[in-house]
């Protein structure tokens, strides 16, 4: 994150004696990435957070890959995925490579454990549902249209208003740390003036909640590929306060900014994320180009070193026919890409689209996961053709 941040009670300076009430020491602990030299937190427990009574291997959670390797575009309905579980337990692998990995939930059930991935970050959009999620940094609250960014090791639990209905989220898991692109900070790490949003725009806990309670607290730590239970003998959120520029944070995709021009523009125009081998981009609404003879819709492209993955938060888009709320389209290396038949003549001179969708561009080849097959749209590799047969031969009544 680009500005430092504190909350609760620390000492004036780093590293010196900080008491407790009873003259103990408070134990310090620092969690950042890239050993001691990337962005980093110091948190303040009122207790040890090593004292582990128990830990045990839960199970391993290595994605099986879908065996036909057949190159062709993919699309896959996640309104076919059932309402189940925990949002950490049951999620359901889509595609992923060494770099990144897409998971899709829907749960039906807080969880009782606290969660921590130890081998990701985690950019969690929130396509349905508002809630809380509680971390040993404070509360953050989550609606609809959330990016929730939580990075690697930042412990967490979700808690989900029932008025917020079903909640549905998105989960791109990346290797490296996300991050807002180079191109939008300066040398001093302040995103610039003409990024699509600001500091102010980025929402940080603001309220820390300490918890000194004794008993058995699990938490659920995902590392080596698999799942593992470490029990602790108190509760871990006995934070009483903490700084630095490594904390969970979000933000919701109708505060990005759309970059508009006279003619169309390239999709890194959207984008929000930068990870290790991938970037997140936001297409949200917006006016279209307002060149008079602009074609809005964009033109068929063939990214040669990338593989494009598109989750579609609305039902809008104006390049697509067959999509629906919730679908994701793969659309690989190797085969050119572009507006569905009849899309490009129908852009031209519209004004405005409501189009909302979150975008994964990843740099080496992306599998799909076997548990993505029972949703998979089969014939869609075939929808530009029959698109545009259905154009030509227009049902009779």
């Amino acid at each position: 994150m680009p500005f430092y941040h504190t909350l609760g009670q620390i000492p004036r300076k780093r590293h010196i004696a900080f008491r407790r009430p009873d003259g103990g020491l408070y134990s310090e602990q620092l969690v950042g990435h890239e050993g001691f030299t990337g962005t980093s937190a110091l948190l303040y427990h009122i207790h040890p957070p090593t004292t582990v009574k128990s830990v045990r291997r839960l199970r391993e959670e290595c994605i099986e890959a879908d065996p036909d390797e057949t190159l062709r575009h993919r699309h896959f309905r996640t309104s076919r995925i059932s309402a189940k579980g925990s949002p950490t337990l049951d999620r359901v692998p889509l595609l992923f490579n060494a770099d990144v990995t897409m998971h899709y939930v829907e749960p039906d059930k807080a969880d009782e454990h606290f969660y921590r991935n130890a081998q990701a970050d985690e950019i969690v959009y929130v396509s349905k549902g508002t809630g809380t999620v509680e971390t040993q940094y404070g509360d953050l609250s989550f609606r609809e249209g959330d990016y929730v960014v939580l990075h690697r090791g930042i412990m967490h639990r979700y808690r989900f208003d029932a008025s917020g209905g079903q909640p549905k989220l998105l989960i791109i898991e990346g290797k490296g740390h996300t991050r807002p692109p180079k191109r939008y900070r300066n040398e001093y790490g302040q995103l610039i003036e003409g990024a699509p949003y600001s500091e102010r725009d980025i929402r940080v806990p603001r309220e820390l909640r300490t918890f000194d309670q004794m008993g058995d607290f699990p938490i659920v730590v995902k590392q080596y590929d698999g799942l593992n239970e470490i029990v602790l003998d108190h509760d871990p959120r006995d934070v009483v306060g903490w700084d630095g520029q490594f904390y969970p944070w979000a933000f919701n995709i109708m505060d990005f900014e759309p970059i508009v021009g006279r003619v169309h523009q390239p999709p890194p125009v959207h984008q929000t994320f930068q990870g290790d081998g991938f970037v997140v981009c936001s297409f949200c609404p917006r006016p279209y180009d307002f060149h008079p003879e602009a074609v809005p819709a964009p033109y068929n492209h063939s990214n040669v070193d990338s593989d494009e993955v598109l989750y579609y938060a609305s039902s809008e888009f104006m390049s697509r026919k067959g999509i629906e709320f919730g679908s994701i389209t793969l659309h690989p290396d190797g085969i050119p890409h572009g507006p569905h038949p009849g899309r490009a003549e129908a852009s031209i001179g519209a004004k405005y689209t409501d189009e909302l969708a979150v975008m994964m561009d990843t740099f080496r080849p992306l599998k799909v996961a076997k548990r993505a097959l029972p949703i998979e749209d089969p014939a869609y590799h075939r929808s530009w053709i029959d698109a545009q047969h259905a154009a030509f031969n227009p049902p009779t009544s």
